[in-house]
């Protein structure tokens, strides 16, 4: 007895250790869950001493089977059902008249079993059961048999070295309690016994076990565009269905998207905190590429990996499921969406940068103040565009007007790079180009679609009232929010000029005022909020861009194309009505475009039709200080200035321009002094009217002198009193 209860203590002991050992080891997994079986038959062998109640010493030594089920709900707790058969044999017996018996036996019990590690396992069970006694030498005239319970105890130290195979040493202690008369054995005993146990299900290690918890279906994965990488990153471009195939939940599901080589890392797609048996989750995909992508050429191939990573039974598990799919250049395209030109428009790119600060350094002497900065780039570019020799030529494959019918029509659209090293491209090539320069020099562009067609149109930041600063036809621009934007014919660029693309563009945006739904207006920065630009590495395109004086004398004459179709409805207007506002909107545009004399016959016919015109006086003062009589333009602004003072409109908007005028001539005759004290006064009036001026605040203080008295100076003129 003592030796079984050292046993004891030292199996208890290993058991303790191997147990905090285990802990360290496997964090925070349920191994009763992750290693739980659904049934287990064995067979066991226990040793037996009498301790208690029994008549005499006796030899006890049982062999039996048993079956083990997990409850479903809490796999540590098992329900046992044994039968075996026990020979007692009474120490010392020969011959009849002795206790030696069999007794056959069936019961039911609990074990309760913990998993510490993979292949250890520490539990105890108690267990009741009814049997039946075979005395065979009792009597010698045949066998006397006797009905029996008895209850049982028992620890269990097993070792698993495989899912399926257990082995289990057994400390036991066993009461029976015979139920006739025969009692000489009835009493407590204890002993030491093993089992062996078969174990079914499939080991949750196993490569077969480890892959079949998700199943993939629902697949849609369509073909992938190199252009459209930063649209993929934050919109789904693809929907796939994950199913469950066990019936036992799965926790913590993470689903990504890798692509060696294209992308840095896996892209998170989707997290599921569960997802139950047998349950489908729907996955919308979406893939942070890298720059790689850009590189493709052509139609590429590609296989990625779509990667699942959950707990399966405290377990954690990763599945990976082959995705197959095409990727195409940064060329291609489909017109699901209009704005996915946006994608194509980079002012970033440095070979664009490039031409465009060539455009505008050349053309810089050229520059007038009077004009609207937009108008006078878009004009500029048009004008560098077609000096280069760039010419519209229509895509004989795949046109705007058939991928604009067929949406799912492959097309291509040019990079502005490759467009303006190619020197050709059709209506979206040229769109994406023109519209990509104008970025580049901090000009804010769109695109409109009609039926069949694609141009650009940028915004010129004038508001909408001001329409006639431009020009005297509203139906000559798009307003959005305010604000006059032109459109511009892209496709007549090398073939007419920046004028003619102007009217053509709003022609053919009114074309569609009656049938609105059938045009549109995308603003770029809008549509790349979804579609961002393509990345391109630095590189220069080792372009002739050709003689600035060549650009300047082509330039001029787009100018003068402006000027004239400007002057002829503004002339024909102004004769017409003989009114002083449409001579004064058309002297305004003379002098703008440098024509001082007819500009100054314009307002003095304003003058003659109201001598007390203050517009007329102004803008007189305004060709005097261009011709640098600043002198005669600081009369001719007092003297407007007197007269709105006389009205009591001194602290008007129109009295403020006075006062930035007149301190523009003060300046010019150097006399500082005055010119600061004249601007405080026109600060005082709405400071957030004259910010672009506010150099006169400092003049006559080093550099600013020189500002100061540069004619070429924005000058204020008056249309309205």
């Amino acid at each position: 007895m003592k030796r079984f209860l050292y046993l004891l203590c030292v199996i208890v002991l290993l058991s303790t250790a191997q147990f905090a050992q285990a802990q360290q080891g496997m964090g925070s997994e349920d191994l009763n869950e992750l290693y739980r079986f659904p049934l287990s038959i064995g067979v066991d062998y226990l040793g037996l001493q009498a301790l208690s109640g029994f008549s005499s010493d006796f030899a006890i030594r049982s062999l039996g089977t048993e079956l083990r089920l997990p409850f479903p709900f809490l796999p540590v707790l098992q329900a046992r059902f044994s039968a075996s058969q026990t020979s007692v044999i009474q120490n010392g017996s020969t011959g009849n008249g002795f206790w030696d018996h069999s007794i056959w036996d069936a019961g039911v019990g609990l074990l309760y079993a913990n998993r510490f590690s993979k292949n250890f396992e520490l539990g105890a069970g108690i267990s009741v059961g009814v049997g039946q006694t075979y005395f065979s030498n009792l009597d010698p005239a045949g066998v006397v048999g006797s009905p029996l319970v008895f209850g049982q105890g028992e620890l269990r130290i097993s070792l698993i070295p495989s899912y399926n195979f257990s082995v289990d040493l057994r400390p036991s202690l066993r009461y029976s309690q015979s139920l006739g008369p025969l009692t000489e054995f009835n009493g407590v005993s204890v002993g030491f016994g093993f089992g062996a146990a078969y174990r079914f299900g499939q080991d949750p290690d196993s490569a077969a076990a480890l892959a079949r918890a998700f199943r993939l279906s629902g697949l849609n994965m369509p073909n992938l565009f190199a252009a459209m990488q930063s649209y993929y990153a934050n919109n789904p471009f693809a929907v796939l269905e994950l199913t469950n195939d066990e019936r036992q939940e799965l926790q913590n599901v993470e689903v990504s998207f890798f692509q060696s080589g294209y992308m840095d890392a896996p892209t998170p797609v989707a997290t599921f905190d569960k997802v139950p048996g047998k349950a489908a989750i729907s996955i919308n995909m979406v893939a942070s590429f890298n720059q790689e992508v850009f590189k493709t050429e052509g139609i590429t191939p590609l296989t990625g990996e779509l990667l699942v990573s959950y707990r399966y039974k405290g377990r954690a598990v990763e599945q990976k499921f082959p995705i197959s799919y095409e990727l195409y250049d940064k060329t291609n395209i489909v017109w699901d969406d209009d704005r996915k030109v946006g994608a194509f428009i980079t002012p970033s790119d440095s070979a664009l940068r490039n031409y465009v600060s060539f455009v505008r350094q050349s053309l810089k002497a050229d520059t007038n103040p009077q004009l609207n900065e937009g108008l006078q780039i878009a004009a500029q570019i048009y004008a560098g565009l077609t000096r280069l020799g760039l010419i519209y030529q229509a895509d004989p494959v795949s046109p705007f007007i058939k991928a604009q019918e067929k949406q799912s029509l492959l097309d291509s659209v040019s990079l502005g790079r490759d467009t303006l090293r190619r020197g050709t491209g059709d209506c979206d090539d040229l769109t994406v180009l023109y519209a990509s320069l104008l970025e580049s020099a901090g000009i804010e562009t769109g695109f409109i679609t009609v039926p069949g067609h694609i141009y650009a149109v940028f915004n010129t930041r004038i508001p909408s009232r001001d329409f006639r600063e431009l020009y005297p036809d509203r139906s000559m621009f798009l307003v959005v929010n305010d604000s006059l934007w032109i459109p511009v014919e892209v496709t007549l660029i090398g073939r007419q000029s920046f004028f003619d693309a102007w009217a053509k563009g709003a022609e053919l945006w009114n074309l569609y005022e009656k049938d609105q739904e059938k045009r549109a207006f995308y603003r770029t920065m809008d549509s790349q909020k979804v579609y961002r630009p393509v990345a391109l590495r630095e590189s220069d395109l080792g372009l002739q861009y050709g003689s600035p004086d060549a650009l300047s004398a082509l330039y001029k004459v787009e100018l003068s194309r402006i000027s004239d179709g400007i002057f002829e409805p503004l002339l024909a207007a102004a004769t017409k009505s003989n009114g002083k506002q449409d001579w004064t909107y058309l002297g305004i545009a003379y002098a703008k475009f440098g024509r001082l004399k007819d500009a100054e016959a314009a307002f003095n016919r304003v003058i003659k039709l109201d001598d007390n015109s203050i517009g007329a006086q102004v803008n007189l003062g305004n060709i005097a200080y261009l011709q640098r009589d600043y002198r005669k333009a600081l009369s001719q602004y007092q003297a407007a200035y007197s007269i709105l003072s006389k009205q009591g409109k001194q602290n008007s908007l129109t009295a403020q321009k006075i006062l930035v005028s007149m301190s523009k001539s003060y300046t010019g005759l150097k006399d500082f002094a005055q010119a600061r004290a004249t601007f405080e006064k026109a600060t005082a009036i709405d400071s957030n009217q004259v910010r672009e001026f506010t150099y006169l605040a400092q003049v006559g203080a080093g550099s600013d002198v020189a500002r100061g008295n540069n004619q070429d100076d924005v000058l204020l003129f008056i249309t309205e009193e």
